[in-house]
């Protein structure tokens, strides 16, 4: 009696600990705000596509019945998997938001093959250059490249142009300088804004 008592406690926590990301579903799309300065406020600059969604980050959620996790590549750690709950903490830390975007019904049969192919990419380290590598991802590459069998999102020309001045952003000819690389201005590629865009999303609200 007193076991099956404390199998009824261990699932009575677990199921309170999941039940704050209840609304997540398996293949749900994380969206980080994005901030205004820095290497954030670059990447937003030159990206940004619509005037409520304005953000510098993605992942990826993963249900099963170990918890509700994250997978995503980040600048700290490369690509991983982590706790939604560690996730949220990491960026409210940094004073940033997460939006909850979902596949439209249509497509939403990718999402197996997304997740499969997103755990098959863990543990390989960021791409700090953003240009494409097959041994190094960023943030939206991790992402466009789980989803690339179903041709969910696309790669298309990256620029680095401000959008106010029509001359290439400051911030990313100092950053391609330093690295002794010409700015990738026409490279394929991707990002969260452009992500964010797809007509395949809807738009859930913000995860708290």
């Amino acid at each position: 009696m007193r076991f099956l008592s404390v199998i009824f406690m261990v699932s009575l926590l677990l199921s309170c600990k999941n039940a704050q990301f209840s609304g997540l579903n398996n293949g749900d799309l994380l969206f980080v705000t994005a901030k205004e300065t820095g290497l954030s406020g670059a990447i937003n600059n030159v990206t940004q596509k619509q005037e409520n969604a304005s953000f510098d980050h993605i992942g990826i959620v993963e249900k099963n019945r170990n918890g509700v996790f994250v997978l995503h590549a980040a600048s700290k750690g490369g690509s991983q998997k982590q706790s939604v709950k560690e996730f949220i903490k990491d960026q409210s830390d940094e004073g940033q938001r997460v939006m909850i975007y979902r596949l439209k019904p249509p497509y939403q049969n990718a999402v197996p093959a997304a997740i499969q192919k997103a755990e098959s990419m863990l543990g390989k380290p960021y791409n700090f250059n953003y240009i494409l590598d097959e041994n190094s991802y960023y943030c939206s590459d991790f992402i466009e490249r789980a989803f690339r069998e179903d041709h969910i999102f696309k790669l298309e020309p990256m620029t680095f142009i401000d959008p106010k001045t029509g001359a290439t952003n400051a911030f990313w000819q100092e950053f391609y300088r330093k690295k002794n690389l010409e700015v990738p201005e026409g490279e394929p590629g991707c990002n969260p804004n452009g992500l964010a865009a797809s007509g395949k999303l809807e738009r859930i609200g913000e995860l708290k």
